[in-house]
């Protein structure tokens, strides 16, 4: 047994290599702007400080720390890090299906385009609707909340690791309406099936968005609502491309009324 899967263990293997090698080049290039992305990464978090200021009416409110000797350096690499997997994706995601191509038919393997740039497109929307709107609301919220009695001190390197599970949950999240797309065309979902199970999806969603999410409601709710709407355009696209056939009752298999009378 292990003879059979050991070719496909060294192309996973060759794969995986060739993804860290390009997520390596791209660090290489994106820790040359590492305060650049820093700014960026931080700056939901400042315009959270300056509007519970406001509110506040406070002149300054908080502010960011580092607990670590060395943690302005980790910090950069994280960031670094977090950029050049976003960079990277791309090439990623073709080396993953590089690795499930040779198992495909040939006009399966015309959706290489469909899942490569579908994959990236909606990550990079994951990430940026989770930047430009779930964090300004919840780390808004998180921090005025109680900012009358205290103080916030935040560690620079708890916000960064916070802030990319985010980013990353939110970037997986979207990759819905791919992911539906890619295993309707490969036909081992139709549009009934993802029908039946919307009832467990949506307990499941809101469950992903717990785990994922700043521990608000607010914040569970901008994750829940999208990945519902986005559960109902993946019924669409299988719909599409791999709809439930409904079998038809033939007119023969009507009963045949037997006379017994001589």
């Amino acid at each position: 047994m292990f003879e059979d899967i050991k070719p496909h263990l060294v192309e996973l293997r060759k794969r995986i290599g060739l993804s860290v090698v390009a997520v390596l080049i791209m660090f290489a290039v994106t820790f040359s702007f590492h305060n650049e992305i820093l700014s960026w990464v931080t700056q939901p978090l400042n315009d959270a400080l300056a509007s519970a200021s406001t509110l506040t009416k406070k002149a300054s409110l908080g502010m960011v720390t580092t607990h670590q000797v060395g943690g302005a350096f980790f910090v950069a690499l994280k960031v670094s890090f977090f950029a050049a997997f976003l960079g990277a994706l791309p090439y990623i995601l073709l080396q993953l299906w590089l690795f499930i191509a040779p198992g495909l038919y040939a006009n399966e393997k015309k959706m290489i385009i469909p899942f490569i740039v579908g994959g990236s497109v909606m990550f990079a929307v994951g990430v940026l609707f989770a930047y430009y709107v779930v964090t300004p609301l919840g780390f808004k919220f998180l921090i005025t909340f109680g900012s009358f009695l205290y103080t916030p001190m935040i560690n620079i390197e708890d916000y960064v690791g916070f802030f990319t599970k985010i980013m990353i949950g939110f970037g997986i999240a979207f990759e819905l309406p791919v992911v539906a797309y890619l295993l309707g065309v490969l036909g081992m979902i139709t549009d009934r099936t993802l029908i039946d199970f919307f009832k467990y999806a949506v307990v499941l969603i809101f469950i992903l968005a717990a785990i994922l999410t700043p521990p608000d409601v607010l914040s569970q709710l901008l994750m829940a609502i999208p990945l519902i709407i986005l559960y109902g355009l993946s019924i669409l696209i299988v719909k599409m491309v791999n709809p439930e056939i409904k079998e038809e009752k033939s007119n023969n298999s009507m009963p045949v009324k037997v006379d017994n009378e001589s």
